[in-house]
């Protein structure tokens, strides 16, 4: 009789450990310790693809730095345009998907979406930056109204993510601009004070097809025609919006963004034009999530 009862509880203790076994094991032994720190890491699910924005930008290169910095095998910066990336975001967002993205700041994306960046501890897209305020050599003696206006130039983050938000729900940018001016016209007054009126004189501004500039290109450009300046406003790419300030072919912009982004083409064409400073502080870039995803840092990335 004892015999069968120890071999009947011998029985049960195993059926016992193939029970906990199959349900992955009680305590300290549980599925969790699959993924050390708990969090998902993504790469799978996106297929270990950052969506980007122009290559020639600073945020894409900053980037594509920060693939390698990091040893992120396997991932790869898609290129795009900011309007793609946009769409990508809101697309992943509205499905709570994953997605990693370039991102920058002011931006309406961060006052449409709950958005956050990755911590960055390496520093690869380094500190806040300033949106610079750059005119053509020459400018202040042919146009003092027009450069005047240019260097009083300045406004916050909130200022220029409201003129955004509107472009981005559907209003024309040149619309947008007046209604952000009409309802500023104490901002605006401290840009104008002191400054003539003109009779038709034309001036040639350029930017960066980034939402940011369109944004503040617009809104300076509707000034200066309240003012009696005939306003051209260029879209160009990167190196040639600087180049074409720099060689007198506009003359001037409202879209430099220093020190990272922009960073080495003002080393390139900083003695061939004029920085009349920062027209927008607290500027950022980095790599951005939607708040739902469960990682903090860059460094919380899988690799393949």
């Amino acid at each position: 009789m004892l015999k069968n009862v120890k071999r009947l509880g011998l029985v049960i203790g195993i059926l016992v450990t193939l029970v906990l076994a199959a349900c992955g094991g009680s305590g300290s032994d549980s599925k969790d310790e699959e993924n050390t720190s708990g969090d998902p890491q993504y790469g799978k699910e996106i297929n270990y693809t950052i969506t980007g924005i122009e290559p020639g930008a600073g945020v894409f290169k900053a980037s594509e730095a920060a693939v390698e910095e990091y040893g992120l095998e396997g991932w790869e910066v898609q290129a795009s345009s900011s309007g793609a990336m946009a769409t990508a975001l809101g697309e992943a967002y509205d499905k709570e998907e994953p997605i990693i993205v370039t991102g920058w700041s002011p931006h309406w994306k961060f006052a449409k979406y709950d958005l956050k960046y990755l911590d960055d501890p390496k520093g690869v897209f380094g500190e806040e930056e300033t949106i610079h305020t750059m005119v053509r050599k020459g400018l202040e003696d042919d146009m003092p109204e027009a450069y005047q206006v240019l260097d009083n130039f300045s406004w916050e983050a909130e200022d220029l993510e409201a003129v955004m938000l509107e472009v981005s729900s559907g209003t024309d940018p040149k619309e947008a601009a007046e209604n952000w001016i009409k309802e500023n016209e104490d901002k605006v007054a401290e840009w104008v004070d002191g400054v003539d009126e003109v009779d038709g004189d034309q001036i040639k501004l350029v930017y960066v097809e980034w939402d940011t500039e369109i944004g503040s290109t617009n809104v300076v450009a509707t000034v200066l025609e309240d003012l009696g300046y005939d306003v051209t406003i260029t879209p160009l790419d990167n190196a040639v919006m600087w180049q074409a300030v720099a060689t007198g072919e506009a003359d001037g912009m409202v879209a430099a963004w220093l020190p990272g982004t922009h960073g080495d083409l003002y080393e390139q064409y900083k003695d061939d034009l004029v920085d009349l400073g920062g027209n927008l502080v607290g500027a950022k870039i980095g790599l951005v999530v939607p708040a739902y995803m469960d990682i903090d840092s860059i460094e919380d990335l899988d690799t393949k």
